[in-house]
């Protein structure tokens, strides 16, 4: 098999630490990011502060060699008093790592960006989301949060809603440079900050994870990680996979009455 090499953000646990485990057990060489130490599963660990404009050129700086792939899993879950700094981890740091990355990216090469269940309202918010993603820089957001009048949960969902938006807006792009880009949607998983989605979704994310008799785990949404970064999923590109445990089609099939379709 051939040997690839690999960047992972937030690799110091939940998704991102299962990603470079799986990787790794693939042969593959892996490069983490996170603003936590950590070699667990590394070839290579790479500080990274995505709150941070100068920490986010350092951090890409240091990359010397080739990649194969990129996967942008670092975030912040919605956390009352946080809101620009979801803001500016979830999507504007995240884009601006990943621009400064590019240059190492080679042909053929896949990035893997993590947005979620939360961002499928996008259709509804096209305006806001375009009007944020026009934010220059960390100290306009909280100019942009007041005139939003939005709430740490409004912002967490905002940030995936703009990582789903922005993969599409690249894919041609991407292609141009021989790469692809593409979204991940995980429904609740049961990772560290999990308590974080129950206390701002409330009774919604119980009431899914019942229907679906369990939470997803973080292998298994790191798992279709790695499938997509792959050379398999090659004609995988500006596509959005949830990856919900059939979340999305309980409610879904709810919203449109879509019992009548089934099977006597």
């Amino acid at each position: 098999m051939t040997q690839r090499t690999y960047a992972v953000t937030g690799v110091a646990s939940g998704i991102g630490a299962e990603l470079a485990r799986i990787l790794k057990e693939q042969g593959h060489r892996v490069i983490g990011f996170d603003i936590h130490e950590t070699h667990a599963n590394l070839d290579r660990f790479i500080a990274l502060d995505l709150n941070d404009a100068a920490s986010i050129t350092a951090a890409a700086a240091q990359v010397d060699e080739p990649l194969d792939g990129l996967c942008n899993n670092a975030g912040l879950p919605p956390r009352e008093g946080l809101q620009a700094t979801i803001l500016q981890v979830n999507f504007l740091g995240t884009r601006a790592f990943t621009h400064a990355l590019l240059p190492r990216l080679r042909a053929g090469g896949s990035v893997v960006n993590m947005a979620s269940r939360a961002g499928a309202q996008w259709r509804e918010n096209v305006a806001q989301i375009k009007r944020f993603a026009a934010v220059c820089g960390r100290e306009d957001l909280a100019a942009f949060i007041a005139a939003e009048q939005i709430d740490a949960t409004r912002c967490y969902n905002l940030t995936k809603e703009a990582i789903i938006l922005w993969t599409m807006a690249e894919a041609e792009a991407m292609i141009q440079r021989e790469l692809r880009m593409n979204t991940l949607s995980p429904g609740g998983t049961a990772t560290g900050i999990f308590g974080d989605f129950q206390r701002a979704f409330g009774a919604a994310v119980d009431r899914n994870i019942k229907r679906a008799g369990r939470a997803g785990k973080p292998e298994e949404i790191a798992q279709i990680a790695a499938f997509v970064l792959s050379p398999a999923a090659n004609w995988l590109k500006g596509a959005d996979i949830a990856i919900d445990g059939g979340m999305g089609a309980f409610n879904l099939t709810d919203a449109m009455d879509l019992q009548g379709l089934r099977l006597a």
